[in-house]
């Protein structure tokens, strides 16, 4: 089992230079705690996401930190050039001497394509066109590409990642019957949902990965996310966690909201009382978490577990409180 974090880099309270300098000390922490990797996600136009250039971010992510793998969760691909998306993970891999995890997706929210003038029904082909381009290039000296959206002849690729062929690929999954693809091109998968429906996710890419004909041993990494408070006692958690996650729930919401739009396959609920009832999200003293955790992890059939510490409006030192309670739990063996 590995343990790594997940983090929306939504805002809370404060200067935004502050916020970035708050998360990063939360990054160091997460480095010297031993935790597997740091995964942030991307939102434009919105306080969700204050990581809304992931490459600029994930630059000082690389220099604060050692050991910790790191990379977004994920890079929503029809926002970017192709070249220039592929020159800056070929930089963050050679930067980090090898750290860089890259995670691609569509993007969620069909509102924030639209500021960058995507129609919604184009996203899923361009996508898919621009995942294409990125791997071609990765293994190429030069790149000719011919597409629907993009096309380059002959152009030389003078700079490449340093892991080969290329960083480990991370994707979004919900659908316990899409687990075909990230099976077939060994890609590792997060997902948000509970412990019951992330085993069907799990045993559904086991199952994949046997008519494939590969060793169990080598299968890639099946995470999940949680939101996680931990405090002294239980009263004390659960007080903080409806402060933060009121706070978070509003970001998330924001453009939604503003569009009056329902997000698509919403799994959040309004009070964190009721999400931590429907088990995403875990609150309480050092020893309740842990029995919580335990259960869901082995429900769940996961090899890799993602906390969610820092959310809404956390200060830094509630936030380290839980960093350093989970990390005495789980990574100081």
């Amino acid at each position: 089992m590995r343990y790594g974090i997940f983090d929306h880099v939504d805002r809370g309270a404060g200067s935004l230079s502050e916020f970035y300098e708050d998360r990063l000390k939360l990054v160091e922490k997460y480095d010297q705690a031993g935790f597997y990797a740091y995964h942030t996600a991307e939102h434009h136009a919105t306080t969700l996401g204050m990581a809304s250039s992931p490459s600029v971010f994930m630059s000082a992510v690389a220099q604060r930190t050692k050991n910790l793998k790191f990379g977004p969760l994920v890079y929503c691909l029809p926002q970017y050039h192709p070249v220039r998306l592929y020159e800056e993970i070929c930089m963050l891999d050679q930067m980090s001497n090898g750290r860089f995890q890259l995670g691609v997706g569509k993007g969620i929210s069909s509102i924030e394509s639209g500021y960058y003038g995507l129609d919604g029904d184009d996203v899923t082909e361009i996508y898919q066109e621009y995942y294409q381009v990125l791997i071609e290039a990765m293994t190429s000296d030069e790149l000719t590409f011919e597409g629907k959206h993009f096309s380059v002849k002959n152009m030389p690729l003078e700079m490449t990642p340093m892991q080969k062929p290329h960083p480990p690929i991370w994707h979004g999954l919900g659908n316990p019957q899409a687990t075909a693809w990230p099976a077939e091109h060994g890609v590792n998968i997060i997902s948000n949902h509970n412990a019951s429906l992330m085993r069907q996710i799990t045993d559904a890419y086991r199952a994949e990965w046997d008519k494939l004909g590969r060793d169990q041993a080598d299968i890639p990494l099946m995470g999940m996310t949680r939101f996680m408070v931990i405090a002294e006692t239980d009263d004390k958690a659960m007080a903080i966690g409806r402060r933060i996650y009121d706070v978070w729930y509003k970001s998330f919401m924001k453009l939604w909201w503003r569009h009056e739009q329902t997000p698509p396959l919403v799994v959040y609920t309004e009070t964190f009382d009721e999400i931590v009832e429907l088990g995403l999200a875990v609150a309480g003293s050092p020893e309740t978490v842990k029995a919580v955790i335990d259960d869901h992890i082995a429900e769940s059939g996961i090899n890799y577990f993602l906390c969610r510490f820092a959310f809404g409006d956390i200060t830094f030192e509630e936030a380290a409180y839980g960093v350093d309670a989970f990390t005495e739990m789980y990574l100081s063996n």
